[in-house]
């Protein structure tokens, strides 16, 4: 079939800026008319032509809804750029590590390599007609686009007067696999929808020892469980965990995608995941039957994991201590991969991970939540590689008793102010801006809520600067750091799809082996109760507790 070109006059749309995530708004107004046109558009102006004309692209994405519509339309957009062949992963499925993996692996059977991805995500976010849609583009390295080319997306949304698309092209059976062909004014325009699994699953295999995690998960004295949370990790679980790895088909939960991720929220926390919390014994009533060894859930789009071990540990600096007693060479970047990604690419970094349940290594250039369940996997299975036929398995909860006794524990929790007054919160942080410049009057503060915390020793905005590229990210988060290794961090997410969300990293490290047992909200309560005074959340955004907190 041939199929023409078609310009189409449009207006820019006000608020079309991407943030570290992408853009994210809520569906009803993706849905208005030329809203994502206009986007996509703006982002094929903002690369380089080499990148659009004649190259490949993938384009996929967590399954949410109106993602069936958004794929038919960049496809028909990419025909009308000069885009060569758009690669689809079936059923419009492909998580976001398994997007950058598609992108770093893939070779097509006439040799081509993607240079580049539209991933249509919001990420942990609900989905549905009245939740969330989002959409980001990824680079040739697979990782997210760095700031030079968001800010450019941006600047060409604000003056965009027209964008291209064959209108004509028919609607792709992303449904089933094969490919269909198409002929332009530019000449030959593929369409290409593959199995969504076997790329990612290849690249797992040849970075883990499947035969030893069977040999674990195969033992009678092993319990395993998990939980997609109706997200794009169900695409991948059966295939993994069952199929190549041999666990019951019953470990598995939620693990069909759904549009509207079930009527849940696709987070994978304490709050959120209450069924697997629930089955790993950890809720708040009792259960009758002995909880599984291992449990682990994923978000919407699979990059984020939580780990759970008959224990939950989220933590963050406790890989700079690690770092330092190994003598080991570590960053601390601003939130967002694409800065790991730099610093892979430079040699630089080979593991990374953030507070927020993300954790990864140089093997693609997102976070990547089944990776870490197989990571986890991987040091159960070494560890008890001579233990299978033993009294006892070694657990989770072993290994990391055992790094708290030769590291210390980093006692951890984030609290999150959900749809917050964007007005309100930037007064907030304005607020912490000007308190730091004076040490003296924070600690006056923080003595004031607790005599038993420690002083202030620094107070800072952080500031990035990017030892690759020398591109340097300011206001990256308001950090008050205590003199016992402890600190503070309030910072404003982009994340979300409306209003404005503070987050507050609490953490509190404790060294004193005989104080690291403790609960963590029981360990952590005088620093909550100083960052709540020190901020003045109540006063400035009447929210007297946390929308969620982990």
């Amino acid at each position: 079939m041939v199929f023409k070109v078609s310009k189409v006059s449009t207006t820019p749309i006000d608020g079309q800026k991407p943030g570290t995530s992408g853009l994210r708004k809520k569906v009803k107004v993706f849905i208005q008319p030329h809203y994502l046109q206009n986007f996509v558009q703006s982002t094929f102006n903002a690369l380089t032509p080499e990148k659009v004309r004649g190259a490949t692209l993938v384009v996929s994405g967590d399954g949410r809804y109106f993602s069936k519509d958004a794929i038919q339309i960049i496809i028909k957009m990419s025909a009308a750029n000069g885009v060569r062949r758009v690669w689809v992963g079936q059923n419009g499925l492909l998580s976001t590590p398994a997007v950058s993996a598609v992108i770093r692996e893939r070779v097509g059977v006439d040799g081509s390599k993607a240079t580049g991805a539209f991933i249509l995500t919001a990420s942990h976010n609900p989905g549905g007609p009245h939740e969330d849609f989002g959409i980001k583009y990824n680079m040739e390295n697979g990782g997210p686009a760095p700031e030079a080319i968001t800010d450019k997306i941006f600047e060409n949304t604000k003056t965009i007067t027209e964008y291209l698309i064959a209108e004509d092209l028919p609607n792709i059976d992303i449904s089933t696999i094969g490919v269909a062909n198409f002929s332009g004014p530019e000449g030959q325009f593929d369409v290409e929808v593959f199995d969504s699994a076997s790329d990612y699953v290849k690249l797992m295999k040849s970075i883990f020892d499947f035969e030893l995690i069977r040999k674990l998960l195969s033992s009678s004295k092993f319990t395993f469980c998990y939980d997609a949370l109706h997200g794009v990790a169900g695409a991948y679980a059966h295939r993994i965990f069952v199929e190549e790895l041999g666990a019951q088909e019953s470990s598995l939960l939620n693990c069909v995608p759904k549009e509207d991720f079930g009527g849940g929220h696709p987070d994978p926390n304490l709050t959120y995941a209450k069924e697997l919390v629930a089955r790993m014994g950890l809720g708040k009533s009792d259960s009758a039957v002995d909880p599984p060894e291992f449990g682990a859930a994923a978000d919407g789009d699979a990059d984020r994991n939580m780990i759970l071990g008959k224990r939950s540990m989220p933590t963050s600096a406790a890989i700079d201590v690690v770092a330092k007693n190994l003598n080991l060479k570590f960053f601390e970047v601003p939130t967002g991969w694409k800065f790991f990604g730099n610093l892979m690419d430079a040699g630089l970094c080979s593991i990374c991970g953030e507070e927020s349940f993300g954790t990864g290594s140089d093997h693609i250039r997102e976070k990547d939540g089944i990776w870490a369940v197989l990571a986890w996997l991987s040091i159960l299975a070494f560890k008890n590689k001579e233990n299978l036929n033993g009294d006892k398995l070694v657990t989770v909860e072993d290994i990391v008793r055992q790094h708290w006794a030769i590291y210390g524990r980093h006692y951890y929790t984030r609290y999150d102010y959900e749809n917050v007054d964007a007005g309100a919160a930037k007064d907030l942080m304005a607020y912490l801006v000007k308190l730091q410049s004076s040490l003296d009057e924070i600690n006056s503060s923080v003595k004031g809520a607790r005599s038993d915390v420690s002083n202030v020793i620094n107070a800072d905005e952080f500031e990035y600067k990017d030892p690759v590229d020398g591109s340097v990210s300011k206001h990256q988060g308001i950090r008050f750091l205590f003199e016992d290794g402890s600190r503070l961090v309030f910072r404003l997410s982009g994340t979300g799809s409306e209003g404005a969300t503070i987050r507050l990293y609490i953490e509190q490290y404790e060294k004193d082996s005989s104080k690291t047992g403790r609960d963590s909200q029981e360990a952590l309560a005088p620093l909550v109760e100083v960052a709540l005074k020190l901020s003045k959340m109540l006063e400035f955004t009447g929210r007297s507790a946390p929308t969620v907190i982990t």
